[in-house]
């Protein structure tokens, strides 16, 4: 059941990064990053992490990792 929840984040932020939403990158957690790499780097960032967290996901729940 855990792995669905894992699953949802990344696929909102996969979503957050492949769509660049505004109220997305501006949100206080993300404008550091944005500060720091640029809005296109931020949106490599969270799209790596969540293609991470929806094989995490993934991995939970197929009983992979326990």
């Amino acid at each position: 059941m855990a792995g669905l929840f894992v699953i949802a984040a990344g696929i909102f932020s996969l979503c957050g990064a492949i769509l660049n939403w505004d109220w997305y990158m501006n949100h206080r957690k993300a404008r550091f990053l944005v500060r720091i790499f640029g809005r296109g780097g931020a949106r490599v960032f969270y799209g790596v992490l969540g293609l991470g967290l929806i094989i995490l996901g993934g991995l939970l729940l197929f009983g992979f990792i326990e």
